[in-house]
Parts: structure tokens; sequence; C-alpha cells
């Protein structure tokens, strides 16, 4: 994995981010935090673009994404091009998400995934890596459809 990971959360998310923020740092990872802080209030769809952003410039090799649900999150970091978001939830999507989606970002629910389940999910998924294969031609397929369809709303 290269770059360092971004974290980001809305208000719902915050005290599971923070805590994934301590367990990276912990394991000596670089972790660039993009919010939100205590007794801030966070649109999901304002911190999911802006790591989403971060993540397709490079500037961060992973991010993960923490809001209630971590479907919203999922929706607005999936509609800056070039990214792939998944809402992980067990230990099998968190794998799948990486090894056969090529998801550079990790979406979570803090009010669906408990602490330890996330902090087991997180280390998952940044253990797997794209396998390609068969699942290479399917992502290559999404990044033809995203082309085509952002050269469309262009013209």
């Amino acid at each position: 994995m290269s770059g360092s990971i971004a974290l980001g959360a809305d208000d719902a998310g915050l005290a599971l981010k923070d805590r994934l923020a301590a367990m990276l740092r912990d394991a000596n990872l670089e972790v660039a935090d993009y919010g939100c802080a205590a007794g801030e209030e966070a649109d999901y769809p304002d911190v999911a673009l802006a790591v989403a952003e971060a993540v397709a410039r490079g500037e961060h090799g992973r991010a993960i994404l923490v809001c209630g649900t971590g479907i919203g999150m999922a929706i607005a970091a999936n509609k800056v091009p070039g990214v792939y978001a998944a809402q992980v939830h067990d230990a099998y999507s968190a794998e799948r998400a990486r090894k056969s989606n090529n998801a550079q970002v990790m979406t979570l629910g803090a009010r669906i995934v408990g602490p330890e389940l996330a902090e087991s999910l997180v280390r998952i998924w940044l253990g797997a890596e794209f396998q390609g294969g068969a699942s290479a031609r399917k992502v290559a397929k999404i990044a033809a459809a995203e082309a085509r369809l952002g050269a469309d709303q262009a013209s």
C-alpha cells in the first residue's frame, strides 16, 4: 500500500473514526485526518468528497470513511472519477472490496458495526490487495463506463 491512509467522518461517525485513527497510528501507519472534530457537525458528502478527491489525486493510497450507516459516504465518494468506495460490514465484504473490486475507499457505519468489528475489518481490508484475474476485466468495464459517461456529461 502506498501513501498514507485518509480518515474522515461526519458527526455520527466521529467516535469510531477516532478509535480507528488511534489503532492505525499504534500500528505505525501514517494517518491523514479529514475530520470532523468533537463538537463539530459535518455533512457526510463534504467529508467524503474531500477525501475521495485526495485519493484520486494520489495523496493517499487508501481511505476510510465513517458515517451512521456507511451508505451515504460510499455514494458520495463514488461520485469522484477513479475512486471506488465499498461499504463494508463483515470480513468477507472487507476482503472482497479489495481483492475483487480494487476499492481504495472503505466505508463503515458507526451505527451498524461495533468498534471491535470495525478494527478487525480495517485490518482485513488493509491486508488485502487486488487480485486481478477475471475481476480485472470487470473493474476495467466500470472504468470505461465512468470515462464514457463523464465524456457524455461534459459535452
